[in-house]
């Protein structure tokens, strides 16, 4: 059998691709998307403050090295929800497709 026919008819006999349905729980998976992407952007930077001394005339000392890992969450979080990177609108998507796909 010509494999370019087998193609066409598998196309031909597959349902139609329809996209998912809106669902009641978009504004969750929004928020839980925002707060995936503000822990990645959290974890993406904190290899950033690993060399950066916490002495000197102007460092915090032992109170910036004990509250830095939080600073480093609060701008992840907010650079979330200043739009990130722009993964928190993919990861909607998928969290809804799959929960249609689910349904």
């Amino acid at each position: 059998m010509n494999p370019n026919f087998s193609a066409a008819l598998s196309l031909a006999t597959s349902p139609a691709v329809v996209a998912p349905a809106k669902t009641a729980n978009d504004r969750a998976a929004q928020k839980a998307a925002v707060a995936f992407e503000g822990e990645f952007i959290s974890q993406m930077l904190s290899p950033m403050f690993k060399g950066v001394s916490t002495g000197g005339p102007f460092g915090g000392g032992q109170g910036e090295a004990m509250f830095r890992s939080l600073m480093i969450d609060q701008f992840g979080k907010s650079m979330a929800q200043r739009g990130g990177f722009g993964l928190a609108s993919e990861i909607t998507r998928a969290l809804l497709s799959h929960q249609e796909a689910a349904s």
